[in-house]
């Protein structure tokens, strides 16, 4: 109960503060819904839909990576294929499965994205946005009591994530982006907490119409002395290309997995060990 108090408040407080802007004179803060592994602000213009593949390879380097492994590229860390849909030109929900990094994994995982302000020329200098997410395992049941995935109950599959978008462009090819939100799991190991808060920075910069720059980090406030050395601050960073048809990005990060509720909580690989991998995202849009 009190941690559906606490995804509640964060919702009323983010819709009593932020409203709805006319149309005209809008700023598009970035070209794809994600930045590289958080959502961005933007939501999909209605009766849109987005079909998307994204692939996280394996390490780079250290010890599982290098010529071995052609720089991890013949391993995969993670697989996402899904769809998102603009029920309206400010509600988007997305449905996509992931191969999983974590304990739970095989996941089915759902989303609602609602923007409650955009960016205005001249008036409004923030986009603002809020996205609920939900993941379920899809993995058997283990016929150990003390495991994890003992699944008691089928509510110890689910993982829930909520964040506030805030943006800004400057000088029209330079975004930043903050998200702060809410993490909770259902069911955790002993020395692990189920509930807690983390903030995330992104930034975009534009050289031109079709060529960006982008960067995005999460950082958790997981309060287990514990786990304190085993889990790291996701970071990447990458390059997007703007084709007209679709968005493809290629990108350079630690995390692993690629669903919110998998990258913030799982991330246990380290840059400074060589432990980061390529990956990329392939996003096409179709009009119903």
């Amino acid at each position: 109960m009190k941690n559906r108090k606490l995804y509640i408040t964060f919702i009323l407080l983010s819709s009593f503060f932020f409203s709805s802007h006319a149309q005209e004179g809008l700023v598009q803060s970035f070209k794809d819904t994600r930045v590289i592994n958080t959502h961005s602000v933007e939501t999909l213009p209605a009766r849109k839909l987005d079909v998307r593949i994204s692939h996280r390879f394996g390490d780079f380097a250290g010890d599982r990576g290098g010529w071995p492994n052609f720089y991890g590229l013949e391993t995969a860390a993670d697989v996402l294929i899904g769809a998102d849909y603009g029920v309206t030109d400010n509600l988007t929900v997305g449905l996509n499965r992931t191969k999983g990094v974590g304990t739970l994994s095989r996941l089915i995982n759902t989303s609602v994205k609602y923007r409650l302000a955009r960016q205005k020329v001249g008036g409004n200098p923030f986009s603002v946005t809020i996205v609920g997410e939900s993941s379920v395992s899809t993995l058997p049941r283990s016929t150990n009591p003390n495991s994890i995935l003992f699944f008691e109950n089928f509510a110890h599959r689910f993982i829930y994530s909520s964040q506030l978008l805030v943006s800004t462009v400057i000088k029209n090819n330079f975004t930043i982006q903050l998200s702060p939100g809410i993490l909770h799991r259902n069911v955790v190991d002993n020395v692990d907490v189920n509930t807690f808060f983390n903030i995330g920075l992104q930034a975009k910069l534009q050289f031109n119409r079709g060529f960006a720059l982008i960067f995005d980090s999460t950082f958790n406030f997981r309060d287990t002395e514990e786990l304190a050395n085993d889990f790291h601050v996701p970071f990447g960073f990458g390059f997007e290309f703007d084709t007209g048809g679709h968005v493809f990005q290629v990108n350079f990060t630690n995390a692993t997995g690629l669903a919110t509720t998998d990258f913030i909580p799982n991330t246990t690989t380290n840059w400074a060990d060589g432990e980061f991998r390529i990956g990329f995202t392939i996003s096409r849009l179709f009009n119903l």
